[in-house]
């Protein structure tokens, strides 16, 4: 399917194998952020949380957005905060970011989604494209350094390797470690029902990108939804977990974005609402509780209510998805 917000361009995609070639980030502590999607109070409470957690610790933080920066900062200050701050940093490539400096339209929002999304969905997501591709021409040089960022990352965190992408092991807007298409955990039915679609990841294909990319586990985002599950690959426990979102709520009737830290310190940090130890190495899914008024409030200005950007995500930002934190874990442990 090409048309525009379900495609997904040649020149979004890599192979597993590149991961394993690739120079590494290292960190022993390090957060991945993924999806502040234009809010600027989340990102904010993320360079809080990074302060504190170094002035406790006596030891750096390392930050590394991977993707979806940009989105709803429709209005010049959000645009330029969002992107002055985090290209201070390490960061991905997102399909958001990708799309802002190409020259080819027809490519909607480049989300690539998956026929089980509904037309409508595509449909105001490739408004919102639009409205925010405006914008990014008042700040090319911006725009451009953004669309210049690497699609994937090598990180070794304790002499663990992690690879850190926007999509999945193949695609900058792959769909293969979404929440709903993972393989169902030993001894349970498959978790969604999109069972007979060709979007389901097998358990064979998370083994293939683990050899091929000599990983311990990918961080991803992109596909909206927190999952944090394992694998066995040759006798080896592997980890994918994906944040959802940092910019918007993940949990139902909650208001608080996610990140994922991972750290060579064995204690999980009071904040954890859920993690796992992997090869010494600590994973935690890390609620980013952002002034949530404020950040409404800025929604609304650029996002009234019977546009695009009101109608895909004012009930999400103010009550949170009908999804919980028991659907998030899929881990032995």
């Amino acid at each position: 399917m090409n048309s525009p917000g379900r495609s997904c361009p040649l020149h979004y995609r890599y192979t597993p194998d590149a991961f394993a070639a690739e120079e590494p980030l290292r960190a022993e502590t390090l957060y991945v952020v993924g999806g502040v999607y234009g809010n600027v109070e989340s990102l904010r409470e993320v360079l809080a949380m990074k302060r504190e957690e170094e002035e406790r610790c006596g030891a750096a933080v390392e930050l590394l957005f991977n993707g979806d920066f940009n989105w709803l900062n429709v209005d010049a200050a959000s645009f330029a905060e969002i992107n002055h701050t985090v290209l201070q940093h390490p960061a991905l490539l997102g399909n958001v970011e990708a799309e802002l400096a190409s020259v080819h339209e027809d490519g909607g929002c480049g989300c690539n989604y998956p026929d089980y999304v509904d037309a409508a969905v595509v449909e105001r997501s490739n408004a919102i494209m639009g409205r925010l591709r405006e914008q990014a021409q008042i700040f090319p040089q911006l725009r451009d350094r953004a669309a210049a960022l690497p699609m994937f990352r090598r990180v070794e965190v304790g002499g663990q390797a992690i690879g850190v992408v926007h999509g999945d092991a193949e695609s900058l807007a792959g769909w293969r470690f979404a929440y709903e298409a993972m393989p169902p955990m030993r001894g349970e039915p498959k978790i969604q029902a999109i069972a007979a679609s060709s979007h389901v990841t097998s358990s064979a294909q998370i083994a293939g990108y683990f050899r091929r990319a000599r990983v311990c586990a990918f961080a991803c985002t992109h596909t909206g939804l927190p999952a944090m599950q394992d694998f066995e690959v040759d006798g080896t426990r592997c980890l994918i977990v994906n944040n959802g979102a940092a910019g918007l709520p993940n949990f139902k009737g909650k208001t608080f974005g996610l990140l994922t830290r991972i750290s060579v310190r064995a204690a999980a940090p009071a904040s954890s609402l859920y993690g796992t130890t992997l090869g010494g190495i600590r994973f935690d899914a890390l609620p980013i509780r952002y002034p949530q008024a404020a950040w409404l409030a800025r929604f609304l200005d650029n996002w009234p209510e019977g546009s695009a950007g009101h109608t895909a995500y004012f009930k999400r930002i103010a009550r949170g998805p009908e999804f919980t934190v028991r659907q998030a874990v899929r881990t032995v442990d």
